[in-house]
């Protein structure tokens, strides 16, 4: 596993912005304060995105929000956010993404991938089986989890590029 520590947060506004979630179907339970989103779902909140093929949101109790994101056949559910104070945004691609709004934590399953720009320039990549972005303390875990997914060995590897810092952009 390794820990891979991020320079800027999220978006520390987006907390404070409504959750806008447009698909082509909505069963929504009240008693149980759960909705399942169906038919290209897309969550907005602030400057974070996520897009699938169902998103399945729920509400506790003290208004904290959760959620699942499922992709279409054959492709990854996505994740964009714009980082906090600057003009670089995280963007994420996996079979399962997970939001929890009351640890303030992203997770991203199989097949994940996170990518950092600056700009529009793509700065930095991480792959893994499972990559979980914890925005309170900036820092990602990733792991490689050796296995075999669809007759496909996974080498267990986790991968990252990291271009060079600019001396433009670093801090005095």
């Amino acid at each position: 596993m390794a820990i891979v520590p991020v320079a800027a947060s999220a978006e520390k506004a987006d907390r404070d912005k409504p959750m806008n979630i447009e698909a082509d179907h909505l069963v929504h339970d009240e008693l149980n304060q759960v909705s399942i989103f169906k038919g290209r779902a897309v969550l907005t909140r602030g400057t974070m995105v996520m897009r699938g093929a169902r998103i399945e949101m729920r509400e506790d109790a003290d208004g904290y929000q959760f959620g699942v994101i499922l992709p279409e056949a054959n492709k990854r559910a996505f994740f964009r956010q714009k980082r906090e104070g600057n003009d670089d945004f995280m963007e994420g691609e996996a079979l399962r993404i997970e939001f929890d709004g009351k640890a303030d934590r992203i997770k991203l399953m199989d097949q994940a991938e996170v990518r950092r720009y600056r700009g529009a320039v793509l700065n930095d990549t991480m792959t893994g089986k499972l990559i979980i972005y914890e925005n309170l303390t900036d820092v990602f875990s990733i792991d490689g989890q050796r296995t075999e997914e669809g007759g496909k060995a996974s080498s267990g590897r986790v991968r990252v590029v990291l271009a060079p810092r600019s001396k433009t952009l670093e801090k005095p």
